[in-house]
């Protein structure tokens, strides 16, 4: 059980970052979660001493670890573990090390690799942890733990999941690094939960909030989203949560008492936040959202727009909207179309060019192509872009000499 006194230590470290990182900011809006994947293809290249780790270097290492300093004992560890890892899950194994080395360089100080390779979560086989303080705050997946064909897809891809703790006590300023990061590396962001934070309280308390749910205030395109309500919610209750929106839908909102949960309910504070949760279900989650947080906040719905206003912040709303189903698999329909014209048609000229035309000339055409094909310029070019892998995780994990398509 954590002691009270804790308890009020801990909250008070996180105000206190929190306070920091609105006036190194300017916004009030906190980045409190981060999901994202990148595909193999476009993951970081791992370090020479990561594909090629000394044999004897890491043997003396660990003999001699007592006399080694911390960093210099991580870096024996990991050597000594990545020279015994089986060859076909070496380049992913290492890729996945680099691209967790690099979110911890962009988090900032205090925050490390696990040198221990840990079952993996979410129905990847392994995972690096992501360390602050000797707790685990993050993880880096990779390699799936099934057969099936979705999770032979999961393979091709890395997975970064960075906890509340992380984005709390990362260095000012890490949420756009990250989005460059990720734009560097074409990740997509599959989770991102967005945090506005009264540490005085909301007006009116939670007994507006469920007002205003009942006055149709977070109705959404004449549309009253689904609602529920956790905690002590009679009158002078504390530790309430009300949420609205769905997970399934890939946008939910939770509005609860954050001194309760951080103080416990002796110490409580008026402490409230507004944490609206983003998943990609429905949606196509875009970098931006690390830049601009607020404006993505105020685009959810008029009600987070009129609470952002009450806070004092000025934003201008970026609704970020559901893809329809319909285009979606029109767009799968025209890529496939494309792809498979590509192998049949163009693709014996393709490889010629590839085989014996100089690179600097193969390379201005590309480069020049700016449009897209004509069946397919009705479309944004991220959104075939994403389809294009997705197709091609299927493509490659069809076995030798055989080429399968979405449908």
């Amino acid at each position: 059980m954590t002691h009270p006194t804790s308890l009020v230590l801990e909250g008070n470290e996180v105000k206190l970052r929190l306070q920091a990182e609105r006036v190194q900011t300017g916004s009030p809006v906190h980045v409190d979660w981060l999901r994202f994947t990148v595909n193999l293809r476009f993951a970081p290249i791992p370090t020479v001493e990561h594909l090629f780790p000394p044999a004897q270097a890491s043997e003396f290492d660990l003999r001699s670890e007592h006399q080694l300093s911390e960093d210099d004992r991580r870096r024996a560890k990991l050597c000594h573990l990545l020279r015994d890892i089986p060859d076909p899950d070496f380049a992913a194994s290492t890729q996945a090390l680099e691209l967790a080395n690099n979110v911890c360089e962009i988090l900032g100080e205090g925050f490390t690799v696990d040198p221990e390779l840990k079952k993996g979560h979410d129905f990847y086989r392994h995972r690096w942890s992501i360390l602050r303080a000797g707790n685990e705050c993050g993880w880096v997946g990779f390699l799936a733990s099934g057969e099936s064909p979705r999770q032979r897809a999961q393979s091709k891809t890395i997975h970064c999941n960075l906890y509340g703790v992380a984005c709390t006590f990362a260095a000012p300023g890490w949420a756009p690094r990250m989005a460059d990061y990720m734009d560097e590396h074409r990740a997509l962001v599959t989770r991102c939960d967005l945090a506005l934070d009264f540490f005085d309280g909301i007006s009116g308390g939670m007994d507006r909030v469920a007002s205003d749910y009942d006055a149709g205030a977070m109705d959404h395109y004449g549309h009253r989203p689904e609602h529920n309500c956790v905690g002590a919610w009679r009158a002078g209750g504390v530790g309430r949560s009300f949420y609205f929106g769905s997970k399934a839908a890939g946008k939910q909102t939770n509005v609860y008492d954050k001194g309760v949960q951080l103080y416990g309910k002796q110490d409580a504070t008026g402490w409230q936040r507004i944490e609206l949760r983003y998943g990609n279900q429905k949606r196509l989650l875009p970098t931006d959202i690390l830049r601009r947080p607020a404006d993505f906040f105020a685009g959810a719905s008029d009600w987070h727009a009129l609470m952002l206003a009450e806070h004092g912040a000025i934003a201008s709303p970026e609704p970020i909207k559901t893809e329809s189903r319909l285009p979606l698999e029109t767009l799968m329909a025209e890529c496939t179309r494309n792809a498979r014209w590509f192998f049949s048609t163009a693709g014996k000229s393709a490889a010629l060019a590839f085989l014996y035309m100089d690179r600097e000339t193969l390379m201005q055409f590309i480069e020049n192509c700016a449009e897209m094909p004509g069946r397919l310029s009705k479309f944004k070019r991220s959104e075939v872009e994403r389809i294009y892998q997705q197709m091609f995780k299927k493509i490659s994990g069809s076995g030798a000499g055989h080429t399968a398509y979405a449908h």
